[in-house]
């Protein structure tokens, strides 16, 4: 008999992967949480049956979601990660000595303590004495701070069920102000490919830019995420990660890394024209 996890990306399409077996399952109070082994992903991690994180592909998420920001700035000394309960993102961001304190606020708690038994590749340094863990709402979290952090990432799940509430013009402009002057924005921008998912692009675009002057949005090609084709965007009120990027500085730092280079962070700014357009769409409405 075979075992297969299947994804259903677009009312027309499916994404499966063989699966050897099945590592976990349950459910919390917020979710269903599955972790299975695969001979071509090895170890992953879904969430009510959508795609999280697999060993063999987490690297390109976390180094995009990670290296972009902290090479345009250096000088980042405290971050807010919101999400992230697989600890990938925290483990790139342990990675700068510079980097002094790191909140990281993950709704469910369960996840976390799934990740560090079933996924150490990525939860490794949630243990580090920089990271602080909330297991709370980031929305309720981000309220009350202001003028706090050099970066925020918004490492979050899909617009609906536990993440909805990280995709609304309240949470971005909460945001906004828990940054500080030269603060950065970093979230997960979700794909352009299948309408759903661009329909959820356009929206988070379209209420990031109402609160920063520079929003730009870069991409990646990771392989389990629908299409393969997946965004961030990038959000600040004084660096434009083009301009006020200096490949140098950030390569004399030593970082080994499998998917981020600068060479690869001037190109990854560079957009198919179908996005454009979807973004063009958002800041039309802005106006």
């Amino acid at each position: 008999m075979e075992l297969w996890y299947t994804e259903q990306h677009s009312d027309d399409v499916k994404f499966s992967i063989r699966v050897d077996r099945q590592l976990f399952t349950g459910s919390s109070e917020f979710q269903r949480i599955d972790v299975m082994n695969s001979k071509e992903f090895g170890t992953f991690l879904t969430l009510d049956g959508l795609m999280m994180v697999t060993e063999k592909d987490e690297f390109i998420y976390h180094d995009m979601i990670v290296h972009v920001p902290m090479a345009v700035n250096p000088a980042i000394r405290r971050v807010l990660v919101v999400g992230a309960g697989d600890g990938g993102s925290i483990r790139e961001l342990t990675r700068y000595s510079s980097v002094e304190h790191i909140d990281m606020v993950e709704i469910d708690k369960m996840v976390v303590d799934v990740c560090r038994k079933y996924l150490p590749l990525t939860a490794g340094k949630l243990d580090d004495p920089r990271v602080h863990i909330h297991y709370e709402d980031g929305l309720r979290f981000v309220r009350g701070k202001e003028n706090e952090y050099d970066l925020i990432l918004v490492d979050s799940t899909d617009p609906f069920g536990p993440g909805e509430g990280l995709f609304t013009k309240e949470f971005y402009g909460n945001c906004a102000k828990a940054l500080r002057d030269d603060g950065i924005l970093v979230n997960q921008h979700e794909s352009p490919y299948y309408h759903t998912y661009a329909d959820s692009l356009e929206r988070a675009h379209e209420r990031i830019v109402e609160f920063f002057p520079i929003t730009r949005v870069y991409q990646a090609h990771i392989p389990t995420y629908p299409s393969g084709h997946w965004l961030f965007g990038f959000a600040s009120k004084k660096f434009d990660p083009i301009r006020d990027f200096d490949p140098d500085a950030w390569n004399a730092l030593g970082l080994q890394t499998r998917y981020y280079n600068t060479d690869l962070h001037y190109g990854c700014f560079a957009l198919p024209n179908y996005v454009k357009e979807i973004l063009r769409r958002a800041d039309e409405k802005k106006r």
